[in-house]
């Protein structure tokens, strides 16, 4: 396999991934909102590095434990209590990671006048901005929900979205 396709399989792999996976995406929505509002806080560079490192370690891990979970129903056919701790431990990797990027987010973000920064934006400088903030969201739920598939079929059901 050359270069470039390897890139290409890696890639299809992440996008299997977040068509098929609820909790892939609710991590790429965690991860957009953490980042986000990172800028209401003073992270320093360092601090980002470890932000960025422990989105790649979490979205990594979730992309493994899909792996897994896959080839663990490809190889046994009903119930198997190997597969099924198989499945366990995977699934426990992205909790342990989880788990380790909730301290991390305590530490970055204990900064209570970043808090107060948000709350002056939304309520007092920017109150206009809810209105996209609430949209943001609602369209985040929608992708977590549905997936880009259940999303590109929703278009596709309704004529007037449809391509002629």
């Amino acid at each position: 396999m050359n270069f470039l396709k390897g890139f290409q399989a890696a890639f299809r792999g992440v996008v299997h991934c977040i068509n098929h996976e609820r909790n892939m995406r609710i991590h790429t929505v965690a991860a957009l909102y953490v980042f986000v509002f990172s800028f209401f806080f003073h992270i320093s560079a360092a601090g980002y590095g470890v932000l960025f490192t422990v989105f790649g370690l979490m979205l990594a891990l979730e992309v493994i434990n899909t792996g897994l979970e896959a080839l663990a129903d490809r190889i046994s056919a009903g119930y198997s209590p190997v597969v099924k701790v198989v499945k366990d431990i995977a699934a426990g990797a992205v909790l342990v990671m989880a788990v380790f990027a909730v301290a991390v987010a305590v530490v970055l973000f204990w900064q209570p006048e970043g808090f107060v920064r948000i709350y002056r934006y939304f309520c007092v400088e920017m109150p206009v901005m809810w209105l996209p903030f609430i949209v943001g969201s609602g369209l985040c739920l929608w992708y977590i929900a549905k997936g880009p598939l259940g999303i590109k079929n929703f278009f596709l059901r309704h004529k007037k979205f449809r391509e002629k």
